[in-house]
């Protein structure tokens, strides 16, 4: 029977699949990059790294993981770390690239930038989250599950709110996130922040 448990060492394959399967606003970005082993590096592989204590995922009843949600307690500091050491550890494989031509140049862009600035949101509401499901995972409920159980983490850890960003194409992101008790923030062009009070 399918079920929800704590991450383990060894599932990071899984979950770099999945985020690869879902990173096009949904949808699989297979292909869409020139190396797509960088979603992962970016935006799951960090975080179980970490933070594996605050990763949980979704296992089918055939033993494949199947969704996973990923947090940062305290967003600045894990933007620090990302940028002093995380990202230089793949400074080499993806140079900085002098100007955005690509989808990908942008995604570089965005990780080298990280960690350089304030970070929106993060006052207020200290933690972050990404959560991927793939398809034959939607709509059965996971996604609140995950979401229930890592609020309860991190409300027990006192944290005192948690935000994510979705792009603002991902309409089922952001359908989804208003039943599970997010507010919409003030956002950028192009993508639509969320934040949901733990206290």
């Amino acid at each position: 029977m399918a079920h929800i448990r704590p991450f383990r060492a060894g599932d990071e394959p899984a979950l770099a699949d999945i985020c690869l399967r879902t990173a096009d606003s949904g949808a699989d970005a297979t292909g869409l990059l020139d190396d797509d082993d960088l979603w992962a590096e970016i935006f799951v592989l960090p975080y179980v790294a970490r933070h594996p204590d605050l990763a949980f995922v979704v296992e089918s009843d055939d033993g494949r993981v199947v969704g996973y949600i990923v947090s940062a307690p305290d967003t600045a500091a894990f933007e620090e770390w990302f940028r002093a050491e995380w990202w230089p550890r793949h400074s080499a494989r993806w140079p900085r690239p002098p100007a955005e031509r690509s989808r990908q140049d942008g995604i570089l862009q965005y990780a080298y930038g990280r960690g350089r600035a304030d970070v929106p949101y993060s006052a207020q509401y200290p933690a972050h989250l990404h959560i991927d499901l793939l398809p034959e995972a939607q709509g059965q409920g996971w996604g609140r599950r995950l979401i229930d159980m890592l609020v309860a983490e991190l409300q027990g850890r006192g944290v005192p709110g948690l935000h994510l960003v979705a792009t603002a194409d991902n309409a089922g992101a952001l359908s989804f996130y208003p039943r599970v008790g997010f507010t919409p923030l003030p956002s950028s062009a192009g993508v639509q922040a969320f934040g949901r009070a733990l206290a």
